[in-house]
């Protein structure tokens, strides 16, 4: 008798155990079968704070060209859109939460570059972007840019775009360097400065918002090449294929157009055409 209890007892303790384990997870970027979905969860890296781009609106919700892009090829990976988590991930944290595995994949406005490429592995590209300038709309003196010497030219703390035009481009232009880009664009609104400088996809979406549309356009100088690409963990060939397919048919069914036409259209932005995967433009 008195070993009939000890033996229930250990049966009671390995099911609680057995119910522990099975219960378990890791809590990371997905917890379903690697890049297949099959009923699992997917986290991706995005941006939250750029409009056009990567925005999460005060109801919650993420809008943007690349939350669609991630949007489609999470589906693509057999993920619906209940199953996507979407984490911010800034500038200079994208390299470390790919390879600590917090984000499956990110889409972030995430330009190519050698020095990424030794850390990370990029799909694409999906969107060749330019380094540009937005000015009011009803500005015609600065025509190239060379007409940026002497006058205030705007971007962010930490960015090097400003920088680039003043050493490369226009050396006498005032570099005035404020916290975030919506803070540049009410100054250009105010005249406070005469022109912001970044990416043309990212000048586009802050251009293309309700508040602002009318007030700004792009001079479309094509100051810089900018790839955008899908990052992912360093050897995972099996998911950068994936990736670059559900691109490729993104492209070819028309999706791809609709999203840009979606998110920067209200800017009148003159985006390149669909970048081949693998094409990398310098």
């Amino acid at each position: 008798m008195k070993l009939h209890k000890v033996t229930a007892a250990s049966a009671a303790v390995l099911a609680l155990a057995l119910t522990a384990t099975a219960c378990g997870s890791d809590d990371k970027a997905d917890s379903g079968s690697a890049g297949s979905g099959g009923g699992g969860k997917i986290t991706i890296g995005i941006k939250i704070d750029q409009p056009g781009i990567g925005l999460k609106t005060p109801d919650g919700k993420y809008t943007g060209f690349d939350v669609d892009v991630a949007t489609y090829i999470a589906k693509e990976l057999g993920y619906d859109a209940k199953d996507i988590t979407f984490k911010e991930t800034k500038s200079a944290d994208r390299e470390t939460a790919i390879e600590r595995g917090d984000v499956k994949f990110i889409a972030a406005s995430y330009s190519i570059n050698d020095k990424r490429l030794a850390k990370v592995d990029f799909a694409g590209p999906y969107l060749l972007a330019h380094q540009d300038i937005l000015v009011r709309a009803d500005d015609d003196s600065i025509k190239s840019p060379a007409d940026l010497n002497s006058k205030k030219l705007c971007s962010v703390t930490g960015s090097t775009s400003a920088t680039n035009v003043k050493e490369k481009l226009a050396p006498k232009a005032q570099l005035q360097k404020y916290g975030g880009y919506s803070e540049c664009l009410t100054g250009l609104e105010n005249k406070v400065i005469d022109a912001v400088t970044t990416d043309d996809s990212i000048l586009a979406g802050y251009a293309s918002q309700e508040t602002a549309k009318g007030k700004f356009k792009l001079a479309g100088f094509k100051m810089s090449n900018e790839n955008y690409g899908i990052g992912l963990k360093k050897g995972d060939a099996d998911l950068k294929k994936k990736i670059d397919a559900a691109l490729t048919k993104m492209v070819s069914d028309g999706s791809w157009d609709k999203a840009v036409k979606a998110n920067f259209g209200p800017a009148g932005y003159k985006y390149e055409p669909a970048p081949k995967i693998g094409n990398i433009v310098k």
